[in-house]
């Protein structure tokens, strides 16, 4: 884990995030809960509805994109660092819009799968710092973990803002650009395998007799508290299981069976299969 300067936090420091969905409003989150002053941060949204619920709930500075056509270049214009939240189908043409308002210092982050460097470098004027992203959901709950990739005029010093802002969030660690695709299979669609475990063990509780809810709910609350004793750094996810698998014991026989079913192989192809799609995504967009 890449870990951040002993200084303060760099509260100071303007911000501009386009487009606040899911991921990049859980990072904006994130960093305000940290202690980033909110009036250093310009958001962009497309409705007032989501501008009023923004601006109650964080206390930065929200402009409408359907209401002001410059709003996004209003957004970054001065700003240090711009995280870029939209789809990836629209990180570039985004880049294309901004790329005169910003300033040649600022580092633009995105935060959208499949988008390398080189693409965003194409559509921004040379020289511009770029750094790619690969954070998750549970950054919403600040128990996230980000993959980072810098682009070659990033500097350290830069790189290390970044890393302190969205260490706010959870766990941040710099990648080489090459390994993305691999944290977007394990990390940045690893929730979803979490979820899809309880909805099979809630499915396999019914079928065991138990009534739907109360399986669903023994089902979560135990992928959720297993999570909250993983949290730990130091933790061994195989000593943990160790010790809960006694000999010749109940959850002996269902690690077994997983063993037998080939669990540990149907993870492989499953993330070599996401894997994969993020690096076809990638070529498409190209």
């Amino acid at each position: 884990m890449t870990s951040a300067p002993d200084s303060a936090a760099p509260t100071e420091r303007k911000l501009a995030f386009l487009g606040t969905g899911s991921m990049n409003g859980a990072v904006l989150r994130g960093i305000i809960a940290s202690g980033h002053n909110p009036q250093a941060v310009n958001a962009t949204v497309r409705s007032d509805a989501r501008a009023e619920a923004l601006r109650a709930d964080t206390g930065v500075n929200v402009l409408i994109a359907s209401e002001n056509p410059e709003a996004n270049k209003q957004a970054v214009s001065g700003a240090d660092i711009v995280f870029l939240g939209v789809k990836p189908v629209g990180i570039q043409a985004l880049c294309d819009e901004i790329r005169d308002s910003l300033s040649p210092q600022a580092v633009v982050v995105s935060v959208a799968a499949a988008i390398t460097i080189d693409m965003m470098a194409s559509h921004l004027n040379p020289g511009q710092p770029i750094v790619r992203s690969m954070p998750n959901t549970p950054l919403m709950v600040g128990a996230g973990a980000v993959g980072l990739s810098a682009g070659d005029t990033v500097t350290a010093e830069a790189l290390a803002e970044v890393v302190q802002l969205l260490s706010g969030s959870g766990i941040v660690h710099v990648v080489p650009e090459s390994q993305q695709n691999a944290v977007s299979a394990i990390s940045g669609s690893g929730p979803a395998y979490a979820f899809y475990l309880v909805e099979a063990m809630a499915k396999a509780g019914v079928e065991l007799g138990l009534d739907p809810a109360l399986a669903m709910d023994l089902a979560r609350a135990t992928v959720s508290g297993a999570g909250k004793m993983l949290a730990d750094p130091q933790a061994d996810p195989a000593a943990m299981r160790r010790a809960v698998t006694s000999p010749n014991g109940t959850t002996e026989r269902a690690i077994a069976t997983f063993d037998a079913e080939g669990l540990p192989q149907i993870m492989v192809h499953a993330t070599a299969a996401a894997a994969a799609r993020a690096a076809q995504i990638s070529n498409e967009l190209a």
